[in-house]
């Protein structure tokens, strides 16, 4: 069964229910790509699962995410709760409902032919885009728009969406196009990723001809996904303060800058910081060789005899640098092995984990071949390592060119890990120089290399490293707040009668 939509201006008005129904907690659907406890790539898949958790004394919110392998697998009985049908060349779905063992309800797109296969949400094994992602991801948005429809769950529909990146961001557009006007909000975690496509796709998506437009989707000839995001979104958020400012730029903008200062200008753009779960806590953290507190450094020091063990460092009296990041250029790491030598010879050592660009993880390699005893590697990501790596290290680096939120300064903090990070996004929101880590101004190896030397300066003065370390280990960073403040937004953007 195929669909056509059309553009607001052919579309019929369509009554606003919504206004005669009263209620205490608004229906929220969370849309995103990724969900931790299924799977992860990113920081993404870390939001997904830990806001909707604590935003749920607020609002009825439940998380609509595509049933990868990975998600099927860990669900056998699945509760089928409606069969949405196609548009253009997107097929048709079926919606399946679960929860949580903690009783987040989530709902899952069911389309194997879009979603069940092997390499990542986004990648195939080999490392490349999925030929199809323009489909799959606007499976997924219509998917979104059709709930609030009511085409989905007869039992549950939403008085909101909230959007996360360019993979959910044709929600909007599909209602707007459909002529429905549930509130929707955009959450961008990351401007780079846009979600482009070839114009020649508009028609298997399902997209009137005269939304190719500037005010549409239409970005630099292509469709952007993001773009018609921020466009057709009742309200943008970010994940930091200072990166919602540095997106309506045009060194940080993304070719996107003009629309979001237009946005910005309406008080349609707001930066909300991201948070951390509880778990992370040193104190209980079972992947830990010692658990350890505020005030207790033989703790610390355990840890960093067993991590500099695990990754097959030598013994020794000097700073402990990590890197836990996703090896992208976004990173900075191209400087950051610049800064190998320095650090080395200045008798510190270096641990890094991740998986990102082929040239960085190879580059890595040979660092640690050329340094044994001095830098270990491991290629990959598994948190618990991660963990280790921050519970015994002294110094986080994190020399990002830009950084949305970043949510690895806060973990490392919580551990007693003082980040050396680059001023920007959210780093400059979570970090306090001098207090609760160290920033660098210049994203330059010089730049880079006067926040290593002022990190060490502050390891060789114990009472100073101690200071930095509890008021770091100390730093609020839960999502209370972040929670609080998204609950505003939905507040504004959806009609009074359902905030009320």
């Amino acid at each position: 069964m195929k669909r056509k939509l059309v553009e607001p201006a052919q579309a019929r008005q369509q009554p606003d229910w919504r206004k005669a129904v009263l209620r205490r907690l608004p229906n929220v659907l969370f849309v995103t790509s990724e969900f931790a406890d299924y799977i992860k790539v990113g920081g993404l898949g870390d939001v997904s699962a830990a806001l909707p958790r604590a935003l749920r004394e607020r609002c009825d919110i439940r998380v609509l995410i595509p049933a990868y392998r990975e998600f099927v697998a860990q669900n056998r009985a699945l509760e089928i709760v409606a069969r949405l049908p196609g548009l253009a060349g997107i097929p048709e779905c079926s919606i399946a409902r679960t929860q949580t063992s903690d009783g987040v309800v989530i709902y899952a797109v069911i389309c194997p032919e879009l979603y069940e296969r092997e390499g990542s949400p986004y990648l195939d094994p080999a490392g490349n885009d999925w030929a199809d992602n323009d489909l799959r991801f606007a499976r997924l948005g219509l998917a979104a728009a059709d709930l609030a429809r009511g085409v989905g769950d007869p039992s549950w529909i939403p008085d909101l969406l909230h959007l996360n990146d360019w993979t959910s961001a044709l929600a909007p557009a599909y209602l707007r196009w459909s002529g429905h006007h549930t509130p929707t909000v955009l959450t961008i975690h990351n401007l780079a990723y846009r979600g482009l496509f070839a114009h020649q796709h508009l028609d298997r998506l399902g997209i009137p001809p005269n939304a190719f437009h500037i005010n549409g989707v239409e970005f630099c000839g292509d469709i952007s996904f993001l773009k018609a995001g921020i466009f057709y979104a009742s309200h943008v958020t970010t994940v930091s303060s200072t990166y919602a400012c540095e997106i309506t730029t045009p060194e940080h903008g993304c070719g996107l800058h003009g629309l979001l200062q237009a946005r910005a200008k309406q008080g349609r753009l707001t930066g909300i910081l991201n948070g951390i779960d509880e778990s992370w806590d040193p104190s209980s953290d079972r992947h830990l060789a010692r658990p350890f507190g505020v005030d207790d450094w033989t703790g610390k020091q355990a840890n960093a005899k067993a991590l500099r063990q695990e990754f097959g460092l030598a013994v020794s009296r000097g700073p402990l640098f990590a890197i836990v990041s996703r090896l992208v250029h976004q990173k900075g790491l191209d400087v950051a092995l610049q800064a190998v030598e320095t650090i080395v010879r200045q008798g510190g050592q270096i641990v890094v984990t991740g998986r990102g660009e082929p040239q960085l993880e190879n580059s890595l390699g040979e660092v640690a071949k050329r340094y044994p005893g001095k830098v270990g590697v491991k290629i990959g990501y598994e948190e618990k390592t991660a963990r280790r790596m921050l519970g015994g290290s002294d110094f986080l680096l994190m020399p990002s060119r830009f950084e949305p939120c970043g949510l690895v300064q806060m973990q490392a903090q919580r551990f007693g890990s003082l980040p050396v990070a680059h001023r920007t996004g959210g780093l400059a929101d979570t970090i306090e120089d001098g207090v609760t880590g160290v920033l660098f101004d210049d994203f330059s190896l010089a730049g880079l290399l006067n926040g290593v030397y002022r990190s060490m300066d502050i390891y060789h003065s114990p009472p100073r490293l101690k200071t930095m370390r509890q008021a770091a280990m100390s730093r609020p960073c839960g999502w209370r707040g972040a929670a609080a403040n998204y609950i505003e937004i939905y507040r504004t953007t959806l009609p009074a009668s359902v905030a009320a």
